[in-house]
């Protein structure tokens, strides 16, 4: 259990050193959760190293939000004063991020489909290769054919003559 704190608890304490050495604007906890589905994926952690814990946190999961709904109730005459304002940005920010979604999801789709025509184009040019190399050794093969056919019907006729004069 030692080792599961460590590697969580890890990734979490290099999330806020990314956050203080760079300043980025990113919650620390979301970057330390990217670390460690970095080193997840890298193989550098193994899953059974924090599974237990994590099914324990997320069992759990209730008691984290707590405290967010305590200052809830300590600034409620904040939030019933700015209550338009608040309202507001939830509304437009959650309207923001459907229309960038959409339209990012629509991007990607017109990424994909011109990938898939390149690769469909590369995919029949690359056929029209192998079907010209497949005739040409068809070719080789007949005359390879046709020339056999002529020097067995020599070497018949060869024999024949032999056969003549032996007689």
């Amino acid at each position: 259990m030692a080792r599961q704190f460590f590697v969580i608890f890890g990734c979490l304490a290099l999330g806020e050193f990314v956050v203080w050495a760079t300043g980025i604007k990113l919650p620390s906890s979301i970057i330390g959760m990217l670390l460690l589905t970095l080193f997840l994926k890298l193989g550098w952690v193994k899953l059974k190293w924090v599974e237990r814990l994590s099914e324990l946190l997320i069992a759990n999961l209730g008691f984290f939000f707590v405290p967010p709904g305590v200052a809830l109730i300590l600034y409620l005459d904040d939030i019933k004063e700015n209550w338009f304002p608040i309202v507001t940005a939830t509304v437009v920010s959650t309207l923001l991020v459907l229309v960038v979604t959409g339209h990012m999801h629509q991007l990607v789709i017109k990424f994909e489909r011109r990938l898939m025509a390149m690769d469909l184009l590369h995919h029949r040019a690359h056929a029209e290769k192998l079907k010209k190399a497949l005739q040409e050794m068809e070719e080789a093969e007949a005359l390879k054919d046709a020339e056999q056919a002529e020097v067995e019907k020599a070497l018949h006729g060869q024999s024949e003559i032999n056969k003549t004069e032996e007689e």
